[in-house]
């Protein structure tokens, strides 16, 4: 921390940024290891907590461009983590849904996100990793509802 300005230190802004680039990037390392990105888990993630979507309302809801939706979709699709369906109504519609092989890899996943997470966290006790994580929820919860925050 030596090497660093004290003027930046100061910024909880600029430590916000460096430890979630740290976070981002450990993850990111560990998902490419199996030919995966952020956006399979997420991707993932929001079928499993919220079922079966649309294409285009899943890339609403992660604020993903709808052609990167298609080919998160298609690379989670040909391992058998998602199935894709036409809805009979609407052929253009397309809904994806996560399989029972999808949930298998997203706890793995998950697994694998709250190791890095607990190595990030080390210096700081179970009371403290509380407190961070509402103090961080809090901020979110306020940059979604003011239309300033990116749901990535």
């Amino acid at each position: 921390m030596e090497a660093l300005p004290p003027s930046l230190l100061g910024l909880t802004t600029y430590l916000l940024s460096k430890t979630g680039k740290a976070a981002r990037g450990r993850l990111a390392a560990r998902l490419a290891a199996d030919g995966l990105r952020m956006w399979h888990m997420a991707v993932l993630a929001a079928l499993a907590d919220f079922g079966p979507h649309a294409q285009r309302d899943l890339s609403a809801r992660l604020g993903i461009d709808p052609s990167d939706v298609v080919k998160v979709l298609d690379e989670l699709s040909a391992p058998g983590f998602v199935d894709r369906a036409r809805d009979p109504a609407d052929r253009r519609r397309v809904t994806a849904t996560i399989t029972a092989g999808g949930r298998r890899e997203l706890t793995r996943l998950t697994r694998e996100a709250r190791a890095i997470q607990d190595e990030l966290l080390a210096p700081l006790d179970a009371a403290e990793r509380d407190q961070l994580h509402a103090l961080l929820t809090r901020i979110l919860v306020q940059q979604l509802l003011s239309g300033s925050g990116a749901s990535r």
